[in-house]
C-alpha cells in the first residue's frame, strides 16, 4: 500500500508541474480510505519541504452542510499552505500557473499561540487568535475537471493552490466574526454574499475542528500561522482577465486579479 500511496504522491505533483489534471484516485483505487488520503496529503508536503518550501498554515475544506452533502461526508477536512502559495493584496495571478482555478472568501486567523489538539475548544481559539485578516483562497484541482470525491481532494491538499491575504488586520476583541458578512465581487459584479457563520456556525469551530483533526497526525497548528477556516459562500470559477474582490465589512477588503 505504501508504494501505491507513493505513486499517487508523485502523481499529483507531476500534474501540478505540468498543468494536465489525472483521472480521479477514487475511480482506479476503491480500496483507499480517507487516512490514505491524508497519508497521500503529508507525503506530496514532505517532498516539497525537502524542495525548499516551508509551511505558512493550514486551510480547512468542506465546512458547509450543503459541500458536506455534495461528497457524502459529515465532516470538514484540510490542507497545507505553502509559502509559495501566499499571494499579496491585489496581486496579479497568472492563470496558466494552475488547471481550473475558483476562488473562495474566508476570514483568515493568524494565531499568537500554538494550538495542540485533542482537546481545543472554540474559546481555545478566541483566545489563541492574534488577529483575523481578508482572504482570497485560490482553488484548483490537480484532479481532470474537478471530477472529486472526499479522497480525491484529501490526497490533493484540500484542492488549495494559492492564498490572496488582504493587508488590513484585525484585533477580535468586540468583533462578532460569526456574524461578519461578506461580499464577492467579480468584474464590478457582486456574485455571492456570506457570513462569518457559514463555517461550521463560526470560523473559530472550524479552526478547533482542525486543531483536534491534526492531532490524530502528530501534527499541531503554530503561532504565527495563517489559518484558513472556510468558504463563506460557494466557489467562483475565475479565467483570465477577471477581477476579484472580496469584502468584509468592517474587517476590510482583499483584491486579485487574473492574467
Amino acid at each position: 500500500m505504501k508504494q501505491v500511496l507513493e505513486e499517487i504522491a508523485g502523481e499529483l505533483l507531476e500534474a501540478e508541474r505540468t498543468k494536465q489534471g489525472i483521472a480521479p484516485i477514487t475511480e482506479r483505487f476503491a480500496e483507499l480510505d480517507v487516512t490514505d488520503a491524508y497519508e497521500i496529503q503529508l507525503e506530496v508536503l514532505r517532498r516539497k519541504l525537502a524542495e525548499g518550501r516551508h509551511v505558512i498554515g493550514k486551510k480547512v475544506g468542506l465546512t458547509s452542510v450543503a459541500m458536506q452533502k455534495m461528497l457524502g461526508v459529515d465532516e470538514p477536512d484540510y490542507g497545507h499552505l505553502l509559502d509559495d502559495m501566499q499571494v499579496s493584496d491585489g496581486a496579479v495571478v497568472d492563470t496558466s500557473s494552475m488547471l481550473i482555478p475558483r476562488v473562495e472568501a474566508e476570514i483568515g486567523f493568524v494565531l499568537s499561540k500554538d494550538l495542540v489538539g485533542p482537546n481545543i475548544t472554540y474559546l481555545d481559539v478566541l483566545m489563541a487568535t492574534k488577529y483575523v485578516v481578508p482572504t482570497i483562497e485560490i482553488i484548483d484541482s490537480r484532479i481532470a475537471d474537478w471530477k472529486i470525491k472526499l479522497i480525491d481532494t484529501v490526497a490533493d491538499n484540500g484542492s488549495s493552490a494559492k492564498v490572496v491575504v488582504g493587508s488590513k488586520i484585525s484585533a477580535i476583541d468586540g468583533i462578532d466574526i460569526g456574524s461578519v458578512g461578506m461580499t464577492l465581487v467579480k468584474n464590478d459584479e457582486m456574485i455571492a454574499t456570506g457570513a462569518g457563520a457559514a463555517a461550521l456556525g463560526h470560523p473559530a469551530h472550524a479552526v478547533a475542528w482542525l486543531a483536534n483533526k491534526l492531532h490524530e497526525f502528530g501534527i499541531q497548528l503554530k503561532a504565527g500561522e495563517l489559518i484558513l477556516p472556510g468558504a463563506l459562500s460557494g466557489a467562483v470559477g475565475v479565467t483570465k482577465g477577471d477581477h476579484i474582490v472580496a469584502h468584509f465589512g468592517s474587517l476590510g477588503s482583499v483584491s486579485v486579479k487574473f492574467n
